[in-house]
């Protein structure tokens, strides 16, 4: 039985869709389909259908998900058992929208210029989606918010950096009183159901203040799009750049506001661990370089 077709298999059944698994295998969707057919001949039962606009696993699909994910897991981790001595395999690491473009693609340079024997494969996602991932065992590692409970003592987590809360506005607001602002103006809300979103709404309570709400969005990009054009004010963790192009905001500092942590978290225990650890590395000294370039900017 061909791994790579498991792996095509479990890259349908995670994107609930032949063309995404198509992209994310560099395949024709008519490629996946007969990887699938040819998979489904040698098990004998169909394992993914149609649901609509989706592509799902069938029952015969599920039965076998955890068994065809160790095999694989097991399939790509050989080089790194061969080759006790060399950093050489392949990681899975779920990474939040923000830091996909503020913090991943130096980490990946590094790695490619300093540890070209790990390959990457990034899965976008929400903190508390990605964490579920990481403790089902889909996930090598994981570059979150910090979660609002405590951490089990079967992960390691690693801060990066801390994104402090700020008062988003457009530069046509003349007031420069955050406080006043956030009592006045109509408020634009990250979503407080994210972990990223939680300090924010901890912070509202904590100083007793009921913004006049006018929407509620999960991406912090949507948010400084609508600032930009003056439709609200917005409370956000200053995170890292690149923001959208060419807007005109204006970034009020908070006193005694919090702050949310972004760290990188991965099993203490597990068979990638050594190539999980030097990941983690890269992800520590990518943010220090990064926090001294910005600190040099401003």
């Amino acid at each position: 039985m061909e791994t790579r077709f498991l792996k095509t298999f479990l890259s349908v059944v995670d994107s609930n869709s032949i063309a995404a698994a198509a992209r994310k295998e560099n395949l024709t969707p008519s490629a996946v389909v007969q990887r699938l057919r040819a998979l489904e001949g040698e098990i004998g039962a169909a394992l993914v259908q149609r649901a609509g606009h989706s592509t799902r696993a069938t029952e015969a699909g599920l039965a076998i998900l955890d068994t065809a994910r160790r095999l694989v897991e097991a399939a790509e981790s050989m080089p790194g058992l061969v080759n006790q001595n060399e950093e050489v395999g392949t990681i899975r690491v779920g990474v939040i929208h923000s830091m996909i473009t503020g913090l991943l693609p130096d980490i990946l340079s590094s790695m490619m210029a300093g540890r070209p024997g790990i390959q990457v494969e990034v899965l976008p996602g929400q903190s508390s989606d990605i964490y579920v991932k990481l403790g089902e065992g889909s996930l090598d590692a994981a570059i979150i918010v910090e979660p609002p409970f405590a951490i089990p003592k079967t992960l390691a987590w690693h801060e990066l950096r801390k994104d402090p809360l700020i008062v988003l506005t457009s530069t046509t607001e003349s007031e420069n009183d955050p406080l006043a602002l956030l009592k006045q103006a109509p408020f634009i809300r990250y979503d407080r159901k994210h972990w990223g979103g939680r300090p924010g709404e901890l912070y509202l309570r904590r100083i007793r203040l009921n913004p006049k709400e006018k929407y509620e969005l999960d991406s912090l990009e949507a948010i400084a799009v609508l600032v930009n054009r003056g439709l609200g004010i917005s409370l956000v963790p200053d995170w890292l750049p690149p923001w959208p192009e060419n807007l005109s905001l204006r970034k009020l500092p908070l006193k005694d506001a919090p702050s949310r942590g972004v760290g990188i978290m991965f099993p203490r225990l597990s068979s990638n661990e050594r190539l999980v650890r030097a990941f983690a590395e890269e992800a520590r000294i990518a943010a220090k370089q990064k926090e001294a370039s910005l600190a040099r900017s401003r």
